[in-house]
């Protein structure tokens, strides 16, 4: 296939595609090359984003759900957890850029990540590190080896609200995980590799199991699923200190992230593939780009995530650079390239696709 005959096949990019149709698309050498060279010289991270971003989202967020706790008018509550939701979400996301950390980028981030926001969530980076990096491999992506993909498009319709809300309960099973299974795990042999295999990965492929942790990543796992273990039972030991108000906030607070994460992670592919292996341009065209004019996206996918499809084209491009990586490619590319069949209106115009395709299907 050649480069005007993917430009048709990306052509529509709001319209539902045949099944299959994954596998008719060769790569676009020319926007490969385009994402590749016309970004060199952004791809440092900047240590001074990162931090302030990071810190300055958890501190509003930790600040902001401790005012949800305290106050004790409902209405101002509810606006402090709003808040304390947007701001944790942003600084959980940042465990996506860890996962694509190399060659000591950002000394001591990944550390103090974990220690302000991955433990204190239960969510420590173990979780991600050694698994993310798997979605993005060009042989696995989208294939039943990838742990973060499943073809929801094709699915049944009941699968879709069932993806959604099962979201909800992630901050009771996380607790659970930390609090009975890591300490059971660590004097009974089978728990810890069901555990390990099972419930130490963000995926959403029930069919992924986990593999043991390589390399460096060893010893932190040992002392992240600690630290977690340990704070799991502090915050069980809250209530006898507290009372239940001050976890049951912080639950919810924790739910609605994960509810919105879910939500984001909805719309972060078309999930049209049924298996098969794809090109980068392939995986490409499957992945969601919503770029501004809209400025809702920056809320629901933070932390460069609008710029979804750009990721895969370029993983390790540091989050702050993907708008200027964005418009560069526009400019230097064109409104007929294949780049234009990833950009997307918005989540209610991609919710709405998936919706539209699962329609029908019998149970």
């Amino acid at each position: 296939m050649n480069a005007e005959q993917t430009i048709s096949v990306a052509k529509d990019a709001s319209a539902p595609r045949e099944r299959g149709w994954h596998s008719q698309i060769a790569d676009d050498k020319a926007m490969l090359r385009a994402a590749r060279d016309l970004t060199k010289d952004i791809a440092e991270h900047r240590a001074a984003i990162y931090w302030t971003d990071m810190v300055g989202s958890a501190l509003v967020g930790y600040g902001s759900l401790a005012a949800a706790i305290l106050v004790e008018n409902i209405a101002l509550a509810a606006v402090f957890a709003v808040v304390s939701v947007l701001s944790l979400y942003r600084a959980l996301l940042f465990i996506h850029e860890i996962s694509h950390f190399r060659n000591g980028a950002l000394p001591g981030f990944r550390t103090a990540w974990n220690a302000l926001v991955g433990v204190p969530m239960l969510t420590p980076s173990f979780m991600y590190e050694q698994v993310h990096t798997l979605h993005h491999k060009r042989t696995q992506y989208g294939t039943v080896a990838d742990p973060e993909y499943l073809p929801l498009a094709l699915m049944n319709a009941w699968s879709l609200p069932l993806f959604v809300i099962i979201a909800i309960l992630a901050p009771v099973a996380l607790l659970f995980r930390f609090a009975v299974l890591v300490p059971l795990g660590a004097i009974i042999p089978p728990i810890r590799r069901l555990t390990w295999q099972r419930a130490s990965a963000l995926a959403i492929n029930p069919e992924f199991r986990r593999r043991p942790p390589e390399g460096d990543l060893r010893p932190r796992v040992i002392m992240q699923e600690a630290a977690g273990a340990l704070w799991a039972w502090l915050l069980i030991g809250s209530i006898f200190v507290l009372g239940w108000k001050p976890l049951l906030i912080a639950l919810g607070v924790a739910s609605v992230v994960a509810l919105l994460n879910q939500l984001r992670t909805l719309v972060a592919h078309l999930w049209e593939n049924e298996g098969e292996a794809m090109t980068v341009t392939a995986q490409f065209l499957d992945s969601v780009n919503v770029p501004p004019p809209g400025r809702i996206a920056e809320i629901w996918a933070p932390v460069g995530l609008r710029y979804h499809a750009l990721h895969h084209l370029m993983p390790s491009m540091p989050y702050h650079s993907l708008p200027e990586a964005h418009r560069r490619l526009v400019k230097e590319l064109g409104e007929s390239s294949t780049y234009h069949g990833a950009n997307h209106a918005g989540m209610g115009v991609l919710v709405a696709r998936i919706a539209r395709s699962t329609m029908g299907r019998k149970s």
